[in-house]
């Protein structure tokens, strides 16, 4: 059977029918989304594997996208890493979205009072990345940064993301996050999560995500599509017990998602 091009989760619904949509911009696109924060160097065939695309066609892409400057290649490895002008198109993104100045004083508040960290994020194929992280006073930090990305099933975040969807738009996700293997472990969490949505406004992540870490998530919808973003707040499971979560920092994280909805003309 031949290799499958492109991965279904990173591209649009027009390619193959739509005469507007440029095939070799998507997957061109699909190589740079590869790359994460904290990767080492990436070679040809470990692009191909996280992409889909077939080792030819990335080595025609890897090639072009360094010629354009936005990977930068090693002679000593024969490997890619990500360019200054790569990561500036990302930083412009982020400093164009008016949501993280919005967002950061009433999160900065937040973390004040939970010594722990608050974080936006929004989705990117089947992970949540972070758009803004507020960090309280305690030492003990899960050392997660603007741009890291996290999965999206099994965090409190990416959990309250899918209960901001509606019916069809969360059947179509779930159907993603089902090819994933990590979905087994997920899914009771998951069918948890929604149904404490439903009951309480908010979803949590008791150790799922990190044995050691509890968290609790607010849908934050400022529009459909890419206007739906989440908030958490997480750290170590001692300074945020379940109990603590439900009674105290999920309802306080609720507010946090109204302030914003109504400073940004939402509600």
């Amino acid at each position: 059977m031949r290799k499958r091009e492109i991965d279904p989760g990173r591209t649009g619904p027009g390619e193959g029918s739509d005469p507007r949509f440029i095939t070799a911009l998507a997957r061109g696109l699909s190589v740079l989304r590869a790359f994460r924060r904290g990767d080492p160097p990436l070679g040809n065939q470990e692009l191909a594997a996280r992409t889909g695309l077939a080792k030819a066609t990335v080595s025609r892409l890897t090639y072009t996208l360094s010629r354009l400057g936005y990977l930068s290649y090693s002679t000593d490895t024969g490997k890619y890493t990500l360019s200054v002008s790569a990561l500036g198109l990302g930083f412009a993104a982020l400093g164009s979205m008016g949501i993280r100045d919005v967002a950061r004083p009433h999160m900065q508040a937040l973390a004040n009072e939970t010594g722990v960290s608050v974080a936006l994020g929004a989705r990117d194929g089947t992970s949540m990345v972070y758009l803004e992280h507020c960090r309280g006073d305690s030492p003990l930090h899960i050392g997660i940064e603007v741009g890291s990305h996290i999965n999206l099933a099994g965090t409190a975040m990416g959990r309250a993301y899918l209960a901001a969807l509606d019916e069809k738009e969360r059947t179509a996700l779930i159907l993603e996050l089902k090819k994933k293997e990590s979905w087994k472990r997920s899914k009771k969490g998951v069918n948890e999560a929604l149904a404490d949505h439903g009951r309480h406004g908010f979803v949590l992540s008791i150790g799922e995500w990190r044995p050691e870490v509890n968290a609790v998530g607010v849908p934050l919808v400022l529009g459909s599509g890419p206007l739906t973003f989440a908030l958490n707040c997480g750290g170590p499971a001692v300074l945020l017990p379940r109990d603590k979560l439900i009674d105290q920092v999920g309802p306080r994280l609720m507010d946090v998602a109204r302030q914003i909805q109504l400073e940004m003309g939402i509600g």
